[in-house]
């Protein structure tokens, strides 16, 4: 689906990441991305955020001068939206163990609160730089989620990286799943982490995407293409997929190391 809609709301999340709602008719479900297209503009994929009803949202970290301007979008404007695209977290676990590392909670959050609608228990392992950017906590909160955070400088709960959070979580507790988004690296050890516990692996990928169709490779990793094979990887199709972790494509389509 394509369709121009005008943005209802604008909530600033934290001090880099801005929220935007607005009426989109489609179906969605947990873990599925639009393509966003401001009028001038470039198009950028954009993971959902709320899923819900009519009133979809994203949820937009500034990653350079497009996702800027889209932060800055007022209530009242005009944006393209086409999708959603791409598959979606299994919703049949029982026990959840949601890890996210800053803007990674966005694509969390929907995922956790149609699991928790369904009775399943849901943990998370929250991380950002420091206390003001961790995203959704509240939200994860109000829908009955056990919260424990990790900031980089120490602000609140962990001092140091979330992963640490998690692998202590996987040592005390016994889930069916572990959902994770966030930068390789910390997927990497989520996976390394969780694999040792038994747990198996659901990592949400963001790539660079230009089509969302498979067409353009610019998000290729490795056999896969994330926008029609993702963006929710689990773990044992990214074993041995050697870009992941450690290299990614600019918006040219050359790989790059992280």
């Amino acid at each position: 689906m394509r369709t121009a809609v005008r943005v209802t709301d604008r909530v600033q999340e934290t001090p880099s990441t801005v929220t935007l709602r607005f009426p989109y008719p489609g179906e969605a479900a947990p873990g599925q991305f639009v393509m966003l297209w401001v009028p001038g503009d470039d198009e950028l994929p954009m993971s959902l955020s709320y899923v819900g009803g009519p009133s979809k949202g994203v949820t937009v970290k500034v990653m350079g001068d497009t996702s800027r301007r889209i932060q800055s979008i007022a209530p009242g404007a005009w944006v393209g939206i086409r999708g959603p695209y791409g598959n979606r977290f299994d919703l049949s676990a029982r026990s959840v163990l949601v890890v996210g590392g800053g803007s990674g909670a966005a694509v969390l959050a929907p995922a956790a609160e149609a699991v928790r609608q369904r009775g399943a228990e849901v943990v998370v392992a929250l991380g950002a730089t420091r206390a003001s950017e961790l995203l959704f906590r509240g939200r994860f909160e109000s829908m009955g989620a056990t919260v424990e955070v990790a900031t980089d400088d120490g602000s609140e709960g962990h001092r140091g990286y979330v992963t640490a959070v998690a692998e202590q979580l996987l040592a005390r507790h016994r889930f069916d799943a572990v959902w994770t988004c966030g930068p390789e690296v910390m997927m990497g050890k989520v996976i390394a982490a969780a694999d040792r516990a038994g747990v198996p692996v659901f990592c949400s990928m963001e790539r660079h995407m230009k089509c969302a169709l498979g067409l353009c490779d610019a998000c290729a990793l490795g056999p896969y293409h994330v926008c029609t094979d993702g963006p929710v990887f689990a773990a044992a199709r990214l074993a041995g997929v050697p870009d992941f972790g450690r290299f990614h494509r600019d918006p040219s389509g050359r790989r790059v190391a992280f």
